[in-house]
């Protein structure tokens, strides 16, 4: 029954033995149907319709409103795609179980049950099922939605091991467009069989992945479920997960009324172990909804693209002109479930004939055989397919085949060509990432972090030693402005040159140049990091390298390069800049590069707040960056912080794009930096109980960071930002692996004492502990006294510091940060639910991520006047920064004990140093009046101690 929804398999009055009639019966009602329904129609019961052809965009899904903190079920359709996105968003492997729950369903099963027998009610609750199916949601979302949306749909729904769409059909026009660009961001990684050894993988844009594709299709009615046998194909024996929808999953069974003529992709990757892998190489696998017969172009697509096509069926016409008049590249297999007719046998001879087909091109399903032993054989010929073919291609590849056959690619728009050839010009010229960023972006190296060192040490006057400290400071500020001088020395780049001109174009073609030069930025950081590690493992075998593994670490912690090192240039253009007199020209032609970066943050994009290669905050710059949005949005909009700290790679990015449907970047081959903020707009339904306009949320780098520990000042670098980034904040979420929080304990302490040393910290930030990868649901109350113990640690820590800072009134942790043991602590499960790379996100997770982001948003709630307007949050960064450059104590060390004990060896130092200074000091006194004594009277009596007195003076 794939006519009737996703296939595939007919009513159980088909499977009965009544085949004919009831198949006729069904695809007579669905023909009927699909002739009535318009995609408009459709659209209109979805409540989509102004959203087409206008369309979806990011900003508007990422907006908090009421159903992003609300638990409401779906009412009516129009609600249906909204609970779709706000699972997907969030990574919720349960986002296709949408459906409808009416309120009066419960008053009338109540009701229901206290009547008596009642026919009528009873075929009028039967028919009351109308459910729609997930498909038809997923598809009219991609026809409404923009680029970026589908991008962000593609990416999450990957995550989440749905399949994908490939050919999205539109069933007014009957076209259908290749979703290339909306896969452009899933990123894959995987261990073919023969990486196993070296432990070795493979991370590639799945799009330029060059894969062998099977592809599987239906013609006429058929009573085997082709998807539910592709979900088990693709599945383990340890994890059984639902790829592609089917019949039997909840509204499965719906009829489909705009997604047939569908084609879903997906993809099996294998982990290098043999007795889990499926198969072991990669693979990809498509999936066609509909009768062949009514989509020969998507048909004919596959057979121009696929290593082998796999066709259901029930019955074949003995001329079948489909299958024979089609230019195969692929490999025909058949698939059919055997009910021994003879004309159904001759039928398929003469076919297989046809197409020249061997017995092991002809997989029949018998009465005898089980789904088990049917996908095992399955299995095997795919198998043989996968490890024999050379017919490999990237999707990328298929463009050119979807054109030939009159199929529109997502990324012919005239805005992502015209982004795509800007991007490529900057990007095509990039050789080594070293190199090329001492060429282009040269003011942001050496001279940008010897910038910062004058600066702090303009604060903190460290090596003053002898020197007058106006002399010292004078002395300072004439090295600044010769850095400044030799950064305004420099010519504008051809690459930043190139760059700010694209962003100055039109909203969507700036949106997609950005996210271009994202997506080539990183493939080519990727290959370039990928080669160095193979370098470094290369040169560890051999313990005489030294030399060259040292040289080989240093590229890797350089060898980064992403969109966010072209803004920072650009604030140091600006900056230095500034240092001119106010009318040059160069200055007045760069006056407009914070209203541009303003207006992109505005818009989603996150704007570096710390630069993390230097330590340090480019003030004026970001400044006038939030001037600038505070002239764009309304003059009191107020704004709430949301921030997460954490040790490195302890998933903070995965966390907050879970909890908010962001896209900070992650596993692409290198970590956060520094620290980003991020905009989210606040919908109006939730602004009185926020009572804020924007949310702004702040993603900060790993503290404790293996490749800064060897540096002497990476204490000094942790502590610098995560002071700085908690006193921003309104909540804190400190990130902790597993239930062990000792490993922020001393990072804590170091806030805690900076606080109380800053009198500028004037408020008292919120902290919720999240501990990742904890799945018992008795951690909560087994880490009770676990919860405690920290706490008291960090009281006994608070008093200390209060103790050596002469502030004897903070006597707790809690007068310093709001945080309580009982409700502060959340037991966060695994982010996969199995083995990556085909284990979808754990269900676990998102849900749990969810009851964080509820209870965030109501304390948040409950905090309304610390909301601040832009303004007073820039002066709050610049005022707070201020007082960190200052801080010349405390950041220098590991924790508060550590201070502490300097601070008792000081104590101790001094009086050493007391006594001995006393000691002498009566000495010579003494030893003066002795010799003035000498040669009078008194002085006769003394001549034994002037001998002594000789005698200590030669020791001395």
């Amino acid at each position: 029954m794939e006519g009737v929804n996703d296939e595939d398999s007919s009513p159980d009055l088909y499977r009965s033995g009544e085949e004919d009639t009831a198949s006729m019966q069904w695809s007579d009602f669905q023909h009927a149907t699909c002739g009535k329904e318009t995609l408009a129609t459709f659209l209109e019961d979805l409540g989509l319709m102004q959203l087409y052809p206008e369309k979806l965009s990011l900003c508007t899904i990422l907006q908090i409103d009421e159903k992003t903190i609300s638990d409401e079920p779906a009412k009516c359709n129009s609600d249906l795609p909204w609970y779709f996105l706000k699972k997907l968003m969030m990574v919720n492997v349960t986002a296709r179980n949408a459906k409808c729950t009416s309120v009066s369903q419960p008053n009338r099963d109540a009701a229901a049950a206290k009547k008596e027998l009642d026919f009528d009610d009873l075929f009028e609750d039967l028919n009351l099922g109308d459910m729609l199916n997930p498909l038809d949601i997923i598809t009219a979302l991609f026809l409404c939605s923009d680029g970026f949306v589908r991008q962000e749909m593609a990416l999450k729904m990957s995550m989440c091991q749905f399949s994908v769409p490939l050919l999205l059909p539109n069933c007014d026009t009957k076209q259908c467009t290749l979703m290339l660009w909306a896969m452009r961001d899933i990123v894959k990684k995987y261990r073919p069989q023969s990486l196993t050894e070296s432990k070795g993988f493979n991370e590639e844009r799945i799009v330029l992945s060059k894969l062998p594709m099977i592809s599987f299709v239906r013609l006429g009615e058929c009573s085997l479920s082709k998807s539910e046998i592709l979900n088990k194909l693709l599945s383990n024996s340890q994890q059984y997960h639902d790829t592609f929808v089917h019949h039997d999953m909840e509204c499965g069974d719906s009829p489909r009324r705009i997604s047939n003529g569908l084609v879903e992709i997906t993809w099996y990757l294998p982990c290098g172990n043999k007795n889990m892998d499926v198969f072991s190489e990669p693979v990809a696998v498509a999936n066609l909804r509909g009768d062949i017969d009514s989509f020969e172009t998507q048909f004919s697509f596959l057979c121009e693209t696929s290593a082998a096509v796999f066709v259901f069926f029930d019955t074949l016409d003995s001329k079948c002109e489909l299958l024979t008049n089609q230019r195969h590249k692929a490999q025909i297999f058949l698939v059919g479930n055997h009910q021994s007719k003879r004309s159904g046998i001759d039928a398929l001879k003469k076919v297989a004939t046809k197409l020249g087909l061997t017995n092991s091109n002809i997989i029949l399903k018998t009465k005898q055989m089980n789904d088990a032993d049917f996908v095992k054989k399955l299995r095997q010929t795919v198998s043989n397919v996968v490890e024999n073919t050379k017919v490999k291609m990237g999707i990328e590849e298929m463009a050119d085949i979807a054109h030939e056959l009159g199929i529109w690619v997502d990324e012919d728009s005239p805005e992502c060509q015209t982004a795509k050839k800007n991007a490529d010009a900057i990007t095509s010229e990039i050789q080594d990432i070293l190199e090329y960023k001492e060429a282009q972006l040269p003011l942001q190296g050496q001279i940008w972090k010897e910038l910062t060192r004058l600066e702090k040490e303009e604060c903190r006057l460290r090596n003053v030693g002898s020197e007058k400290i106006e002399d010292y400071k004078s002395n300072l500020q004439e090295e600044k402005s010769k850095l400044r001088e030799q950064q305004n020395s420099y010519d504008m780049s051809n690459a930043m040159a190139c760059f700010i001109q694209a962003i100055s174009n039109p909203g969507t073609e700036r949106c997609y140049f950005l996210k271009w030069m994202r997506i080539n930025l990183d493939n080519v950081s990727r290959k370039k990091l990928s080669d160095l590690r193979e370098q470094y493992k290369e040169k560890c075998k051999n313990s005489e390298n030294k030399e060259e593994i040292k040289e080989i670490d240093r590229q890797l912690s350089k060898s980064s390069l992403g969109i966010e090192h072209f803004f920072r240039e650009m604030g140091q253009i600006y900056e230095a800049s500034l240092s001119l007199p106010e009318r040059h020209p160069s200055r007045q032609q760069l006056q407009h590069l914070p209203k541009l970066c303003a207006q992109l943050l505005l818009d989603g994009f996150p704007l570096e707040l710390v630069d993390g290669d230097a330590s340090n905050i480019p003030l004026r710059w970001v400044s006038d960056v939030l001037s600038q949005l505070n002239d764009l949005i309304s003059a009191k909009s107020k704004i709430l912080v949301v921030t997460v700290l954490g040790v490195q790679s302890t998933g903070k990015s995965t966390l907050l794009n879970t909890m908010f449907g962001v896209q900070f970047a992650v596993s692409s081959g290198r970590c956060t930096r520094g620290a980003f903020i991020l905009l989210i707009r606040i919908k109006e339904d939730v602004k009185k109980v926020l009572n804020c306009d924007f949310m702004v949320i702040i993603d900060t780098e790993g503290l404790k960071s293996p490749e800064l520990a060897q540096l002497d000042n990476s204490h000094e670098h942790d502590n610098e930002l995560a002071t700085l980034v908690v006193g921003l904040s309104d909540i804190t979420i400190i990130n902790i692996a597993m239930e062990n929080s000792t490993e922020m304990k001393d990072i804590l302490q170091i806030v805690v004492h900076a606080f109380l040393r800053m009198t500028e910290v004037g408020k008292k930030p919120k902290c919720q502990f999240v501990h990742q990868n904890v799945s018992d649901v008795s951690a909560h109350e087994k880490n009770l006294r676990d919860r405690k113990l920290l706490l008291q640690q960090l009281n006994e820590m608070t008093q200390a510091a209060a103790k050596m800072e002469k502030k004897e009134e903070s006597k707790s942790f809690t007068d310093v940060m709001e945080y309580s043991p009982d409700t502060g602590n959340w037991y966060i499960p695994g982010l996969w639910n199995g083995n990556p790379p085909m284990a979808p996100v754990n269900a676990g997770y998102s849900e749990a991520v969810y009851e964080l982001k509820k209870n965030i948003i109501q304390i948040l709630g409950r905090c309304q006047s610390t909301a601040n307007d832009v303004l007073e949050f820039t002066e709050w960064i610049e005022s707070l920064w201020n007082a960190v450059k200052h801080e010349n104590f405390i950041f220098s060390f590991r924790n508060s004990l550590v201070a502490d004990a300097y601070m008792r060896l000081c104590t101790e130092f001094n009086k050493w140093d007391w006594e001995m200074r006393k000691f002498m000091y009566t000495w010579v006194l003494n030893a003066e009046t002795r010799i003035q004594n000498f040669g009078t009277v008194a002085g006769k009596s003394e001549i034994s101690e002037m001998s002594e007195c000789r005698n200590v003076e030669l020791c001395v």
